[in-house]
């Protein structure tokens, strides 16, 4: 029994290795936004027609976001928060990391967060006239990320039930 729950451990910290990279590559990749946008407008425009709907989006948001930091760069200071909370949300995940048993509410928090990005995107992407297709693409952040924290979930209540806790 004490292998079986040393693989689970194993298991559960690999999985929660990867959703923290999973927060701190997002958080990251927040903070060059528009550079990143520019390379993704240019490879769109190579790769999709002119009027195709998805570089007509692109090409919307990187104009919006080269516009706003050209005329209202502190308004980029939005998208720095948005870049820190993910990697201080990251953090937290070092408690279930440490000791899963005791900090399985963070990855109940994570789940419930994943959760959350679906009426996130709907309700306020729809307010804010974000395409639908792009709605489901930011919908998928909390499809994929829901995956390892309820294995991850499964293996701690499996732990309790081993090490009867």
């Amino acid at each position: 029994m004490k292998d079986e729950s040393l693989k689970l451990r194993t298991r559960v910290r690999i999985l929660i290795g990867f959703f923290i990279a999973g927060l701190v590559l997002s958080g990251l990749t927040a903070f060059p936004l528009e550079t990143e946008l520019f390379f993704l407008r240019n490879t769109a425009q190579q790769i999709l027609e002119p009027d195709n709907p998805l570089y007509l989006w692109i090409d919307r948001v990187y104009t919006g976001v080269n516009d706003m930091n050209s005329l209202h760069p502190f308004l980029a200071y939005g998208t720095d928060w948005l870049a820190f909370a993910h990697i201080v949300i990251a953090i937290v995940f070092i408690g279930p990391l440490r000791d899963p048993i005791k900090n399985i509410w963070v990855i109940h928090f994570g789940m419930i967060a994943c959760i959350a990005i679906f009426p996130l995107a709907f309700i306020a992407g729809e307010v804010r006239g974000i395409p639908f297709y792009w709605r489901v693409i930011d919908c998928m952040f909390g499809a994929i990320g829901i995956i390892p924290l309820l294995y991850c979930d499964k293996y701690i209540r499996r732990i309790i039930k081993l090490e009867n806790l």
